[in-house]
């Protein structure tokens, strides 16, 4: 029997040309200016079309272009649409052409950066140094590109209880070991779900009050630390957010920083998009202390603009982290020389051992456009917030719900319906089946809010301008009806 390598490389290499030349028009027309009935933002899949999908497992062959018809037709119109200018959910980044080419070279090396002495793996070095020089982190510092921020915050929890609880804590588990750690009550939910897998369990989580700017407060901060350590518990980590998930606020790092080291517990930085404005002269002082972190989780595929997927965790001591996760097995035997050289490994600063050449993306991005520009864009996300707030107020039916500190805008209808949370949440609906944008929801201060995430490089004052125009029309018809 043969290999898997086509008979004809020409005809694949014809249709790897057309797939090519097909993605490039379609982030080339990811415009402000398209009619939304010829490029909605997102629009709902039809039910034929998601029970065509649901095939039997195929026995036979297929034709290769006819897989790549059945793409086109059935998956690329009903993709969340983040690459589009007016996605402005969540915080999805846009990401960009050369990204794309990147992630087309890394799947023709088929790199495992699990191990093994190759250049992949030092490329990946190279990107975990860059990270650190971005937030001004030693060199000298650890780390991992993950799939996000959520894998990179468990890893920093699991590092820190091994840093406080020492070697039998990887054996013996945690027991009645006693840990306990911090994060304010706005922190993102995969912070208690590090604290459920790392055996901790989710009540050794202290949620800490956040102040009216939604930072996590410091005298509440204390006062959790000392009634713990009154009761006999041990306090080994306090989580700070760069950039929380409903209001994009930065923790006051430098102020946590100090705390920590005067009460020698672990400090660690969930900067999933926030890190990013490091990046940028006008914003990077916001982040001061985030140089002091034991250990820092973010996302490249955020603001960054690289694509899916692309977490990074930097971990100051190198040695704490292979601590949390080295092990010694016969079949991942180091040598001094060879293809088995080259250690210690990825796979001793996480838990998975085969990897994908996440580096490759990481490194063509910010080598294409530089951190500098890279810093401009990150301005110019933050600016278009700020247009966007204005904008806002400027309008009598629509009200502010917190303020807005970098690219995250939070905000509602504030009259107009008996049910003001249902009606805000039904026009959000209303505004994402039109096609015109994508912003998503959340809850501030007990009541539902309509959240724009300035994310995607693409985004303009008019993308936002656009938006709110579409909002305001759609509410106009519902009290209407």
């Amino acid at each position: 029997m043969a290999g898997l390598d086509p008979e004809d490389w020409g005809s694949l290499r014809a249709l790897g040309h057309r797939m090519l030349d097909d993605m490039i028009d379609r982030l080339a027309t990811q415009s402000s200016d398209a009619d939304p009935a010829d490029n909605p933002v997102w629009q709902p899949m039809p039910a034929s079309e998601r029970q065509a999908l649901r095939r039997p497992l195929p026995r036979g062959p297929s034709d290769p272009a006819e897989l790549y018809e059945q793409f086109q037709q059935r998956i690329v119109p009903y993709a969340l649409g983040n690459t589009h200018p007016r996605f402005m959910g969540w915080v999805h980044g846009g990401g960009t052409g050369i990204g794309m080419l990147a992630e087309m070279l890394a799947a023709g090396l088929n790199a495992n950066l699990g191990g093994r002495d190759h250049a992949p793996i030092e490329l990946e070095r190279t990107v975990i140094r860059w990270a650190a020089e971005m937030v001004g982190m030693p060199d000298t510092s650890s780390g991992l590109l993950v799939t996000g921020s959520s894998m990179a915050n468990m890893i920093a929890v699991l590092t820190a209880r091994r840093a406080w609880a020492g070697p039998t804590v990887r054996s013996g588990g945690v027991g009645s070991l006693g840990l306990v750690g911090y994060a304010g009550s706005s922190a993102h939910g995969c912070i208690p779900r590090a604290f459920d897998m790392a055996g901790l369990g989710t009540e050794a989580l202290r949620a800490v009050p956040v102040d009216p700017n939604h930072r996590m407060s410091l005298p509440a901060l204390e006062a959790a630390i000392a009634r713990d350590r009154a009761a006999g518990l041990h306090p080994f980590i306090v989580v700070a957010t760069a950039g929380s998930v409903d209001t994009g606020a930065i923790d006051d790092l430098d102020a946590i920083a100090t705390l920590c080291a005067r009460e020698r517990i672990w400090f660690h930085v969930d900067g999933a998009f926030g890190a990013l404005a490091a990046l940028s002269p006008t914003l990077r002082q916001h982040l001061a202390g985030i140089e002091r972190a034991d250990s820092l989780a973010f996302d490249f595929h955020k603001w960054a603009q690289v694509p899916y997927d692309a977490g990074c965790v930097v971990v100051r001591d190198a040695g704490a982290q292979a601590d949390a996760f080295a092990q010694t097995l016969a079949y991942l035997g180091r040598e001094d020389r060879g293809a088995a050289g080259n250690a210690p490994w990825p796979c001793d600063l996480g838990p998975d051992l085969s990897r994908g050449f996440r580096a490759l993306k990481v490194w063509m991005t910010l080598g294409t456009y530089g951190a500098d520009r890279m810093g401009e864009m990150v301005d110019q996300c933050c600016a278009v917030a700020r247009h966007l707030a204005a904008r806002i107020e400027a309008e009598p039916d629509l009200e502010l719900l917190a303020p807005v500190g970098l690219n995250i805008v939070c905000f509602r209808f504030c009259r107009g319906a008996d049910d003001l949370d249902q009606f805000n949440a039904e026009l959000v609906k209303d505004l994402h089946e039109s096609g015109i944008a994508v912003p998503s929801t959340t809850t501030i201060g007990g009541v539902r809010a309509i959240r724009a995430a300035i994310v995607n490089h693409r985004t303009q004052n008019h993308d936002a301008d656009i938006m709110i125009d579409g909002l305001l029309a759609l509410a106009a018809l519902r009290h209407s009806r």
